[in-house]
């Protein structure tokens, strides 16, 4: 790779001018120079100039330092020091005086990180920050002191490699909080440090530290925004030691990376943060990491995953004058206090991600535990000795300090140093023994020594840190991401490179023509409508072949209109009908201006008036129905009642009915996506793999997305399609779930962990709006709004058939878009798990935009009763559950057992209990089921899901008691629909109950109306000899489903009884009845009023 060379490349600085400097010491127009330092050295000096009475100083001062990547100046050094321009004030010699007296006025900033960003030169107007005392503290309101400055070098320091290749880290460490009592503002002087060790391009780790912390009492919380300041202390001007537009901004702990982000930990954490003793640093240090140390630090980071942040307490007094040499370099060594923070550096491995920001707890620092989880060998600490040898020194008082000398022996003789592979050996050895010797007796979890034990090195200061419950606030930032993520501009163009434009949509009708022919549609609707409301006031009084007289008529009338104007609908049928007219005066008469006058108004008026009535005129003699057609009409069955009905079908395993339903939907409207879907996922069901593409291929092709399906077994496209589903519904916890799943299948541990970590943060965001708001919402994707209970729908779905032909990235958000992204990639794996898993998204993302979808008639036993999610597993859960997905169910809920917060509960026992039930295990599901009762008796899920078992299981018995439980629950089950037709079947077979059985169907019809519960009443009705009432309600089955075998023989039975010979004849001609004894039954009816026997 190419990198820098060793030569040196000098950095010129240019001080132009300095601003506003009015004010001196002795008066006004001063004599200042400015010196320029970088890295503690004197670049030089300027000249002097007295200040104009504009109060500006035109030094044109020009120096410049040697970068070198190799010497004193680095690329690092560079990252994270800056130029330091002073401006001194000459003072005037007074009498016998020889020598020039200066006082320094302030300091300025100059932040060198633009050089490696690749700049080769730029300009800035660094602010001029006065020192204590100075006259510049008391300038002009308004006045900004400034030095005009220009940094610039021959050619870049960075190549093209290192830029793209290279990263920038920054780490700022803000605080410990909950300190030890024992650490206390008086007596002799502490330095409070912390450091970590980072990989470099060399062998060694370069060491991070951080000084001169200040120890502060409790009573106020650090005020944020705060600036961040530069990790140096030499800086003569107070306000010269903040880093420019660099703040502290804090932030929610739900929101933190660390291990204090939980809710439980907020109260302790307001109370740290307030009210006990805290060490403040506020510092922030940079590093430039070059392409191969980015390399080091990624795998490091996968590695080892924990990086050891360290903070100890060393004394700053000073040495007395008598002590030898050997204890000056003791005494500068001590160090107390020794703790460490382990710091989680995984999350910078996710995907985008660059900056991690928490609270970690401070532990006692010891080499077994350290290691374990670390791998690190060697303490920033208490091994500097070592680092020293391969870093230059890191000017800590106390530690690898440069005042630091060789270690003299007693005989007066300096000892060689060590060498360093004898000093790896040593740490090395004594690190493992310390291991062997540490697992050995106690357990590797435990960071206290058991009793009896000798530990090589103990911690007693240290653990005081656990005891107080210490922890620290630390940012780590990078310039870029070290994983790329995908932006969704780019996601969107690999989907639409896949996807051939789609066809032009139908062009829709427009213009006079579409708005004459709405007006006749709301003139035929508010007809029909009169119609309707005249037929419910007179209809008795109409005789079919008598007429009504004039007299009457007119009464009608006015009665009408009476009745028309006191309800309101009159004014609701002009609202109705307005829009059209509307319509046709833009369109048809192209009036879109306003009158001049009344005249024209009046004129405009009686034309509209009579094109109006014309056209009105010309609706009604078209649409006049015929005296022999009844007045109105049955309505067709709606697309979600056909839903409805095939998911019944579906359930009773009447699989073949199921697909006559599904396809009656497809045969309607085969241009909406939903189904095709629907469909397809009931295939999948079937394990009809090759019909299920064919659906889903259908559904593409209605949504642009034609030819996906070609790419089968194709891991990275699979990837992208869900990464733009995240991307584009980012907050949806399932979502995430279902990615880690993806993830785990793939071994990638640290995607999976990133997957279920803000699957987790997204969760813990829904329960805290949740709990603010005070909003029930439904745990299936909020359908409560739609749906009632199972398949009762109050708002249709809107149709898909008009969806606009654009960009794919535009197309994405349409929910269905993002739902057919998750089922492709899925059925891209090509694993029975997976096409399995394909069906749950669809279902997901439809009701996640509160739309009516398939998945409310799934069956679900925890949707009945709303409890709060306990995990993003069991959220996960809930939704497999909908599609029956078992295998992975049990994979969730494995995860679910693992989980801090999951374990076995109520709801969990019922999902274990479904899965059985679903594989005719009986006995498995009863056993959980006793542990979901005694976990929560009160759940109507729990006797719902039981009474299902015993019913299954033939013991109608106890089913009964168990769904007449279950009904008398005050909130409902989430199968009530067919609890209600189980239980009217079981009251249908006592001959003592049918009254109740009649009742519980009448329930079923009211809350979800299908074939199955009109034909439950119409049996209950012909058993109680209800003929009437049962001819109606078999009739309306009839009407719903006029294939039904049962249904036909009913209506047979009771025309035999009510002597319809005709249609006895008519409704026994279509049975093809597999019911045996329903047939003697007919048969015994027949032979009895002696008619209706088909054989003749």
């Amino acid at each position: 790779m190419d990198m820098t060379s060793s030569a040196g490349k000098p950095v010129q600085i240019t001080v132009t001018e300095g601003y506003e400097l009015v004010k001196g010491t002795k008066g006004d127009f001063p004599v200042t120079f400015v010196r320029a330092e970088f890295n503690n050295v004197v670049l030089g000096d300027s000249t002097k100039f007295m200040v104009t009475a504009e109060g500006t100083a035109r030094y044109n001062f020009n120096t410049s330092f040697e970068f070198n990547p190799d010497g004193v100046n680095t690329l690092d050094e560079l990252a994270h020091k800056p130029v330091f321009l002073t401006v001194i004030e000459v003072l005037p010699k007074e009498k016998k005086q020889k020598d020039e007296r200066t006082v320094t006025l302030g300091q300025a900033v100059v932040d060198l990180l633009p050089l490696l960003e690749g700049e080769s030169t730029f300009e800035i107007m660094a602010p001029l920050h006065p020192v204590i005392g100075s006259p510049l503290e008391n300038n002009r309101p308004g006045a900004k002191c400034c030095l005009e400055v220009t940094v610039s070098v021959s050619e870049a320091l960075l190549t093209t490699a290192q830029i793209l290749g290279g990263n920038l880290l920054r780490m700022t460490l803000e605080a410990a909080y909950s300190v030890p009592e024992i650490f206390v503002p008086t007596g002799p002087q502490q330095n409070y440090m912390a450091g970590l060790q980072i990989p470099s391009n060399k062998e060694k780790d370069y060491p991070i530290l951080f000084k001169n912390g200040i120890l502060k009492l409790g009573g106020e919380k650090e005020p944020v925004p705060r600036p961040k300041k530069w990790p140096i202390f030499n800086i003569l001007a107070p306000g010269a030691q903040y880093i420019p537009d660099a703040f502290i901004t804090g932030g929610p702990y739900v929101e933190e990376d660390g291990e204090l982000n939980h809710p439980e930990d907020k109260e302790f954490r307001n109370q740290a943060e307030t009210f006990k003793k805290r060490i403040v640093w506020d510092l922030e240090s940079r590093s430039y990491l070059d392409p191969v140390a980015v390399v080091n630090f990624q795998k490091r980071i996968a590695d080892c995953r924990f990086f050891p942040v360290e903070i100890a307490r060393v004394p700053v007094a000073p040495v007395a004058k008598t002590k030898t040499k050997a204890d000056k370099g003791e005494e500068e060594a001590q160090f107390n206090f020794h703790g460490v923070a382990y710091v989680n550096m995984v999350p910078l491995l996710y995907p985008g991600v660059k900056r991690i920001r928490g609270g970690f707890r401070v532990l006692p620092y010891l080499d077994g535990p350290v290691y374990e989880k670390t791998k690190c060998l060697f303490s920033l600490f208490r091994d500097a000795g070592h680092q020293n040898q391969n870093h230059k020194p890191t000017n800590v008082p106390g530690i690898n300090s440069p005042q630091a000398k060789p270690v003299v022996t007693k005989t007066g003789k300096e000892e060689k140093p060590v060498k360093e592979k004898d000093t790896f050996f040593v740490h090395f050895l004594f690190s493992f023994l310390f291991l062997l010797q540490s697992s050995s007796i106690k357990s590797q979890s435990s960071d206290f020594p058991l009793e009896g034990e000798i530990p090589l090195y103990q911690n007693s200061e240290g653990q005081q840190y656990m005891e107080a419950a210490t922890y620290i606030v630390l940012e780590i930032e990078l310039e870029k991401a070290l994983v790329p993520k995908r932006l969704p501009e780019e996601l969107g163009a690999r989907v639409r490179d896949m996807i051939p434009p789609r066809p032009s949509p139908v062009r829709r009708t427009g213009g006079a023509q579409k708005a004459l022919d709405d007006y006749h549609t709301q003139i035929q609707n508010i007809s029909v409508a009169i119609l309707e409301e005249y037929h419910k006031m007179f209809g008795k009084d109409l005789t079919p072949g008598k007429d009504l007289d004039n007299q009457t008529l007119e009464d009608h009338k006015c009665q009408l209109n009476y009745e028309l104007n006191c309800s309101g609908k009159y004014f609701a049928f002009k609202e109705q009908l307005k829009h059209a007219v509307v319509k046709i005066v833009r369109e048809k008469f192209l009036k879109t201006t306003a009158f001049e006058n009344q005249e024209e108004l009046q004129a405009f008026i009686s034309e509209l008036y009579i094109y109006l009535v014309d056209q009105m005129n010309v609706t009604l003699n078209q649409s006049m129905p015929d005296e022999n057609l009844s007045t109105a009409l049955t309505a067709a069955t709606t697309s979600e009642q056909l839903r409805l009905f095939a998911y019944e079908a579906q359930v009773n395993e009447d699989f073949a009915l199921a697909t006559v339903y599904y396809e009656e939907r497809l045969v309607r409207d085969n241009q909406n996506i939903e189904h095709w879907l629907d469909y397809g996922s009931f295939c999948l069901l079937l394990d009809d793999i090759t019909k299920a593409q064919e659906c889903f291929r259908k559904a593409l092709a209605s949504t642009v997305i034609t030819g996906l399906m070609l790419m089968m077994f194709h891991y990275e496209q699979a990837e992208i399609f869900f990464e733009d589903a995240t991307c584009l519904e980012p907050n949806n916890v399932v979502a995430w779930t279902l990615l880690g799943l993806f993830y785990e299948i793939q071994n990638n541990d640290i995607r999976m962990e990133m997957a279920f970590h803000e699957a987790a943060k997204q969760l813990n965001a829904k329960l805290i709006k949740e709990k603010t708001t005070s909003e029930t919402v439904d745990i299936g994707g909020k359908l409560d709004s739609s749906i009632t209970t199972l398949g009762i729908v109050r708002s249709s779905s809107p149709s898909k058939r008009d969806i606009p032909g654009e960009l794919m990235s535009q197309l994405l958000w349409c929910p269905l878009s993002r739902s057919l992204c998750f089922i492709l990639t899925l059925v891209f794996l090509a694993s029975p798990l997976l096409l399995f898993l394909s069906l749950l998204i669809w279902f997901f993302s439809a009701s996640s935009k509160s739309q009516v979808s398939s998945a409310a008639l799934s069956p679900s036993t925890f949707q009945g009763v709303s409890h709060p999610p306990i995990s993003i597993f069991m959220e996960t859960t809930r939704f497999l559950m909908k599609v029956k997905a078992i295998q992975y169910v049990h994979r969730v809920l494995a995860h679910e057992l693992l989980y801090p917060q999951g374990g076995p509960s109520c709801e969990y026992y019922l999902v274990l209990a479904e899965t059985h039930l679903l594989k005719k295990d009986f006995p498995k599901a009863e056993e959980y089921l006793q542990a979901a009762v005694q976990m929560d008796y009160m759940n109507p899920n729990v006797w719902g899901l039981k009474g299902h078992l015993y019913f299954l299981n033939g013991n109608h018995a106890e089913a009964k008691e168990c769904y007449e439980r279950t009904v008398s629950f005050v909130v409902d089950a989430a199968e009530m629909h067919f609890i209600y037709l189980r239980l009217g079947s079981i009251y249908l077979e006592d001959g003592e109950v049918r009254n109740l059985a009649k009742n519980t169907y009448l329930m079923a019809c009211k809350k979800s109306p299908s074939c199955l519960t009109w034909l439950g009443v119409g049996i209950a009705c012909y058993r109680l000899e209800e003929l009437t009432e049962a001819e109606d309600a078999l009739s309306e089955a009839n009407a719903m489903n006029n294939y039904n075998a049962e249904v036909w023989a009913y209506l047979t039975l009771v025309c035999l009884k009510v002597s319809f010979q005709l249609s006895t004849r008519q409704s026994f001609f279509p049975l093809k009845l597999g019911n045996e004894d329903l047939l003697k039954e007919i048969h015994r009816v027949q032979e009895m009023v002696g008619f209706g026997d088909p054989s003749f």
